[in-house]
């Protein structure tokens, strides 16, 4: 667009000039939108994890031509801002590197809930990942690239653990968060119990 504006003080009547820098501020537009989505999407706030990440999955298996199958527990509760977020990120950074490095035909996502922790688990039936580096991910968050030691640090500062796992075909990636409070948190405490709601995966 830079070069086209330049273009066009030598040039204004150019049509053709005009016509694609409207296309190209379109373009621009639509790609802004679409990444402020993907960093923190609409639904996020408004309903939750759950509907955010059909939302994200469905998209990715659009774009990916992969087959992406979501389950989420019935009676899963809104997490704290935090939970949700991070829980997010690691969907989104182990979907990313399936599509990139492991050659997969399917993925498996389950996001599960009990009474004492929340459990986000993601499984592609793709090339797996050689046993030393897991060992070595799994014992220090090291040797895997700065993203997934980036989404491991982030769910250990809130509780949690993020841990690899592959039986020699496929990987599986799994983040269990603890829920003290057993339903989730409250969004807003002054109708609570509890002066503060507890922060955790």
């Amino acid at each position: 667009m830079k070069l086209n504006v330049e273009m066009l003080k030598d040039s204004p009547k150019r049509e053709d000039l005009w016509e694609q820098s409207r296309e190209l501020m379109e373009h621009c537009i639509a790609e802004i939108r679409t990444l402020s989505h993907l960093l923190h999407p609409p639904m996020m706030d408004e309903a939750g994890l759950a509907t955010a990440a059909q939302w994200y999955v469905e998209g990715f298996g659009e774009r990916s031509g992969l087959k992406v199958s979501l389950y989420v527990d019935e009676d899963l509760p809104r997490l704290s801002d935090p939970v949700e977020m991070a829980l997010f990120r690691v969907l989104q950074e182990a979907l990313t590197n399936v599509y990139r490095h492991s050659e997969a035909s399917k993925v498996e996502v389950e996001l599960l809930h009990d009474a004492e922790q929340v459990t986000l688990q993601i499984e592609d039936d793709g090339c797996g990942i050689a046993t030393e580096l897991l060992d070595r991910f799994n014992r220090s968050g090291t040797g895997m690239g700065i993203g997934l030691s980036g989404m491991r640090e982030r769910v250990s500062e809130l509780g949690g653990t993020l841990m690899l796992k592959c039986d020699g075909k496929g990987l599986l990636v799994r983040v269990a968060v603890p829920d003290p409070a057993g339903t989730g948190w409250n969004e807003n405490p002054s109708v609570s119990d509890e002066a503060e709601p507890v922060p955790g995966d």
